[in-house]
């Protein structure tokens, strides 16, 4: 039986979310072993807790190739590649309230409406979401979170912390992870009945992305030097970039090394 995401303490849930969550970053992990061996500026953060931030980061690999790994190769085998791309667009529809509550405390009116047609159009013609017909007439989602309005609102971006099952993040930006979790207009709306299998289409959702980037990650943890400091600058670069800053890098073949593999996958 999943865990009742919805309904336990603050604390316990986030352990729980986090540790599925972490599927979501897997992809700028592997994108480090395509990377060049030295990385380029952009990535300084205060570390100050390296030492604990590193033991945690070998916990969540132990945990990717004992249990995360193993499970999202047997579901992606298993389950056909349709049916995983309509679990995704289910998943990430139910995003969408959560995007639209943070674009109007960033004052972005234009985004909240765009993401608000969205949610309409998926949930009504794509069948509850489970297909994107907003995408295909030209509505793509404006994804977005909490840490992002911190740093709108001027939050500085504080130490870089390693989270146990979820992996890189910052003070801000874990900070900004408990809201989004709590103020989550979903949780608000689904019948206590119901959330289960909310919380079921959002595991097999991870799982699907990790099984898309497995030979990926596990040439990172394989042919890695430091997978930590390689992770960490990734992530850093990447988030950076998405919350307006400088242009990614790009490989040989004039390809953005550090894009994030799951904005708009279907």
């Amino acid at each position: 039986m999943l865990p009742d995401l919805w309904n336990m303490p603050l604390s316990k849930m986030i352990s729980h979310k986090r540790a599925v969550a972490m599927l979501a970053l897997m992809g700028l992990m592997a994108l480090g072993a395509c990377g060049p061996a030295t990385l380029p500026q952009g990535d300084r953060i205060a570390d100050r807790d390296e030492a604990q931030n590193r033991a945690v980061h070998r916990f969540n690999v132990a945990l990717d190739r004992a249990v995360v790994g193993p499970t999202a190769r047997g579901y992606g085998n298993v389950v056909p590649e349709p049916i995983r791309d309509g679990v995704g667009n289910f998943a990430a529809n139910l995003s969408q309230p959560s995007h639209i509550l943070n674009n109007l405390l960033q004052v972005r009116i234009g985004q909240a409406s765009q993401n608000l047609v969205r949610f309409m159009v998926n949930s009504t013609i794509g069948i509850g979401g489970l297909f994107d017909p907003a995408t295909a007439i030209g509505v793509p989602a404006a994804q977005t979170d909490f840490g992002e309005t911190l740093h709108i609102w001027g939050a500085p971006e504080g130490d870089f912390v390693m989270l146990p099952g979820f992996g890189p993040s910052t003070t801000r930006d874990t900070i900004g992870l408990i809201v989004d979790m709590a103020t989550n207009p979903v949780r608000q709306v689904v019948p206590a009945d119901d959330r289960y299998y909310v919380t079921g289409v959002q595991l097999l959702d991870l799982l699907g992305d990790r099984y898309e980037v497995d030979d990926l990650v596990d040439g990172l943890f394989n042919e890695s030097a430091d997978s930590y400091a390689q992770l960490r600058s990734l992530y850093l670069q990447n988030r950076r970039f998405a919350l307006g800053g400088s242009a990614p890098a790009l490989d040989a073949g004039g390809d953005d090394i550090y894009a994030d593999p799951y904005i708009d996958p279907y």
